[in-house]
């Protein structure tokens, strides 16, 4: 059995360290979600999830060391990004697309979002220090279908009040799963598969 989370992943650095992963799901099997995973400077990994149930299932999913429901809000207006998570504060300017942007915006989406065809591309995309395809623990398989790419113009970020600092490249590499989000701060347009291991 698969099931499919829909649209966005954002991936930013901040000069403390501090790395963030925001999901922002519309559409998913829980509803409209959206969850934040942070890797703290000491390699703490922390999830911050809207929901019991959304906790339960993105942490059977990948690794973290703590797990805390919060109230997630992500906000979206033009090329703004705000998001508060619990103790989490974050403001992102989106920018431009660059070239692998508009590289994949040439596939269909229908076509993007197959495990099929996500499959096909996890060889290239290796090349590039990153995975489309990978085990998710737990006996799970996961597909990133991505479908478009802007980079980030620009950061702020704070946590209980205390300044993170400005936006920064994700390096190191996250650790929550099989894979990390680009290490140039972006955003990504996404439709994310998880199902059986033996699912083809």
């Amino acid at each position: 059995m698969r099931v499919r989370y829909d649209g966005w992943i954002l991936g930013a650095g901040t000069t403390s360290g501090t790395r963030l992963v925001v999901g922002h799901w519309p559409r998913s099997p829980l509803g409209p979600v959206s969850d934040v995973m942070v890797e703290r400077p000491d390699g703490h990994r922390l999830l911050l999830a809207q929901t019991q149930e959304l906790a339960e299932f993105v942490a059977g999913t990948y690794t973290f060391d703590e797990v805390r429901v919060v109230s997630v809000d992500v906000g979206r207006a033009g090329d703004q990004w705000v998001v508060h998570a619990g103790p989490l504060a974050l403001r992102v300017t989106t920018g431009r697309r660059p070239a692998l942007g508009w590289l994949l915006r040439t596939v269909p989406s229908p076509l993007a979002r197959t495990p099929a065809w996500v499959g096909l591309l996890d060889p290239l995309a290796r090349l590039a220090g990153m995975r489309t395809r990978g085990s998710a623990g737990n006996g799970r398989t996961e597909w990133y279908g991505v479908q478009d790419l802007h980079l980030l113009r620009s950061a702020s970020a704070g946590w209980d009040g205390a300044d993170l600092g400005g936006l920064a490249r994700v390096d190191p590499p996250v650790r929550f799963g099989f894979g990390s989000v680009p290490p140039t701060p972006s955003v990504v347009r996404v439709t994310t598969t998880i199902g059986s291991s033996t699912a083809v």
